[in-house]
């Protein structure tokens, strides 16, 4: 299980990056189709570790809003 942030790009497309795999982001016309490409690329990004024997990070977050 890991964290997600998305969010709207400025294209009109969704964001979806996950914030402790590095690098990890992906997109969708629909929160739907970003939350589905995210997941895809949170498998592949974690394959590629393990392929190189790097180490996968473990997921870790505090979620906080700040007020403005």
């Amino acid at each position: 299980m890991r964290q997600v942030i998305i969010y709207p790009g400025e294209d009109g497309y969704w964001v979806a990056e996950c914030p402790t795999l590095p690098g990890c982001i992906s997109q969708g016309k629909t929160k739907e189709e970003a939350i589905q490409n995210i997941r895809e690329a949170i498998e592949g990004h974690i394959a590629a570790l393990e392929d190189d024997n790097l180490p996968v990070p473990e997921e870790q977050f505090e979620l906080l809003t700040v007020a403005v």
